[in-house]
This record gives structure tokens, C-alpha cells and sequence, in this order.
């Protein structure tokens, strides 16, 4: 089968991986869609380390093909979108529904594929660049059969990371200020998060000044091409300033921009071992620095959820997909995705 494979030095579309059938608590998904997120990019750039030879992809969604033993939620034939979360269910942090901080669900890939009999890693537990993948059951979240797969699919990372970020993480209220610095996918899904939660003001930041119609249709009030103008806009400063893009300049802009009591949430992902810095004088009038994995999510409850908003027309997903690309020309979708072409691009089979 098909896939798009990272081997530590080049990434190249195959024709020849193989995968096993599904054991017990796991289903085999026919994939798809798959959404092109820049954190498989920082694989390829070494920003995001990881082990190789790996299959890409964490952004999918497709069809079931076949479950294991004791996998009742879904059967074959049902459509699905795929979470990255492999959590066990059973520990503390499952209990206490942060599924997020599980720790079987981080840093423990798995190698399901094979190729010339060779095993490969699985990519954030998913690897959606692959004509099939086998996931834990808990990862496979039934939607209706109505909704476009191509859309689908970004429910299961911008979309989680993004809104959940805002109504999960941030706890966004109504008549709240919100700044959102970059206008990619995740910070797109922040836009419609915040429209979500009622905030009065939403200034959206983004060096790229065609990114402003899009950024207002997803909830943005305001669009500047630079953080300097938000405090003409925001003289107080803002309650919640997201940061999308993974830059520490920009992490301290965020923080720099910050109201009384306001928080700053960090959703790009810089190197894993860049360093920011802040004025600490600035953080006593009770500021905060919020980090965020996958919007503090739980997958089976949030993506039904934004499902359902989606066909209420309350969520906008369509809109999300820029371009949809066969799998042959990731070569593209890719290029088009560093250089911000795309809000988000989509891989097909």
C-alpha cells in the first residue's frame, strides 16, 4: 500500500508498505484524508525529534476495515476521524479526564508498519499518510457518515488543538479579549474557538496581510501584521493571548501583551530546546504562562462534539481545506505548507 515515509533524510511516497492486522483493542482504518500539519514538517526538519524510518501523518480520517477483539464502539463500514491519543483509560490522569497527560499515550511509538520486512515507527501513534493505519480503539471516534472525510479529518489535530485550546485550556469566557498571534490551521481553529466562547474582541496577528478575510470569517474582529498595534486596540492589554506559530519572540510578545490577570497559551512548537524569557516583575498581578498539548482534549467526547457543531453550521471545517492534493504530490502539499500557501492542505488516496 501507499504511504509517506520520513527515513531521516529524505521523505519519499512508497508503494510497498505493509501493515499487520488488528490485535486485541485495536481497529484497522481505511484512511481516507489526511490534513498536512506543520508538526509533521518539524519532523522532517528536526524540529520535532523522532525515530526513523517513521510513516508521517497525524490528521486523518476514513472508513473502518476491521476491528480486535473486544472493540465494540465502532465496526466496519462506520467512518471515523483519528485521534493522536493512545491513552490507556485506566491511570490517574484517564480517570481525572486528562487523557492528554497519559503516559502510555507519550513518547512510546509504535511500529506497525513494515516494508521489505522491516519495521517502521507510527507518527504520534496515527501515521494518516498511509492507505491504512491501526490505531487503538479509543482513537477511532465514529462521526456521521454525512460529513466530508476531507473535513473530517482536521477535526482530529487543528481542530482539538485549536478550539480545545480555547475552551478547554483557556477557558475562554464571554466578552473576553483574545489574541491570536498567526492565522495557520491551529490558529484559524483558535479564531472560531473564541467565536465559540462569546469573546467580545479578537485580534488576529499575522504577518501575511491576505490572511485577514480568512481570519475574519473565522471569528477574528480585528486583523494587524504586527503585535505592535494591539494596544491601540486592546490599551489594557488582552485576557488571553494565544501564540500559533513556535517562535520565542513571539512567545514574549504574547506575554508582553497581556491584561491583568491574563494568560498566555503556547500552541506553536518551537525547537525542543529553544528557551524564552519574560520580564518576571510582570507576572505578579496573577499572569500566567499556560503550556497546551492537543487542547487538553478527550478525543471521544470533543470530536463528536465539534461534529455535531459542524452540521449545525456553528463550526466551520470546509472552509479550513485550502487544497486537497492525491498522496503522490506531497512533495507539494508540503511546500505549499512552509511557505503558508495553504491554511491547510489535504491528502487524498
Amino acid at each position: 500500500m501507499r504511504g509517506v515515509v520520513f527515513d531521516g533524510t529524505r521523505t519519499e511516497v512508497v508503494d510497498d508498505l505493509e501493515i499487520r492486522e488488528p490485535g486485541p483493542g485495536e481497529v484497522l482504518v481505511a484512511v481516507a484524508a489526511a490534513g498536512l500539519c506543520h508538526s509533521d514538517l518539524s519532523v522532517i526538519d528536526g524540529t520535532i525529534p523522532f525515530p526513523v524510518p517513521v510513516v508521517l501523518g497525524h490528521e486523518g480520517a476514513g472508513v473502518v476495515e476491521a476491528v480486535g477483539p473486544g472493540v465494540s464502539h465502532v465496526r466496519p463500514g462506520d467512518h471515523v476521524a483519528l485521534s493522536t491519543l493512545a491513552n490507556c483509560g485506566a491511570c490517574a490522569q484517564c480517570d481525572r479526564g486528562r487523557p492528554t497527560m497519559c503516559r502510555k499515550a507519550i513518547g512510546r511509538p509504535g511500529r506497525p508498519f513494515s516494508r521489505g520486512g522491516k519495521p517502521l515507527f507510527q507518527f504520534a501513534s496515527n501515521s494518516a499518510f498511509a492507505e491504512r493505519t491501526l490505531v487503538r480503539g479509543v482513537q477511532a471516534v465514529k462521526i456521521p457518515a454525512d460529513l466530508p472525510l476531507t473535513s473530517a479529518a482536521l477535526i482530529g489535530c487543528g481542530v482539538l488543538t485549536g478550539v480545545g485550546a480555547v475552551l478547554n485550556r483557556a477557558k475562554v469566557d464571554r466578552g473576553d479579549s483574545v489574541v491570536v498571534i498567526g492565522t495557520g490551521g491551529i490558529g484559524l481553529n483558535v479564531l472560531q474557538g473564541a467565536r465559540l466562547a462569546g469573546a467580545l474582541t479578537v485580534v488576529a496577528v499575522d504577518s501575511n496581510p491576505a490572511k485577514e478575510a480568512v481570519a475574519r470569517q473565522f471569528g477574528a474582529t480585528h486583523f494587524l501584521t504586527s503585535a505592535e498595534g494591539v494596544r491601540d486596540i486592546l490599551p489594557d492589554g488582552a485576557d488571553h493571548a494565544f501564540e500559533c506559530v513556535g517562535r520565542t519572540e513571539l512567545i514574549r510578545q504574547a506575554i508582553d501583551l497581556l491584561d491583568r490577570h491574563g494568560q498566555a497559551i503556547l500552541l506553536g512548537v518551537p525547537a525542543a530546546t529553544a528557551e524564552a524569557s519574560f520580564v518576571v516583575s510582570s507576572m505578579y498581578l496573577d499572569k500566567s504562562i499556560l503550556g497546551c498539548r492537543y487542547g487538553s482534549s478527550r478525543p471521544q467526547r470533543d470530536i463528536a462534539l465539534y461534529a455535531e457543531l459542524y452540521r449545525e453550521g456553528r463550526l466551520l471545517l470546509d472552509e479550513l481545506v485550502t487544497e486537497t492534493y492525491p498522496v503522490e504530490d506531497f512533495a507539494k502539499a508540503a511546500d505549499d505548507a512552509h511557505h503558508g500557501r495553504v491554511a491547510r492542505g489535504v491528502l487524498v488516496f
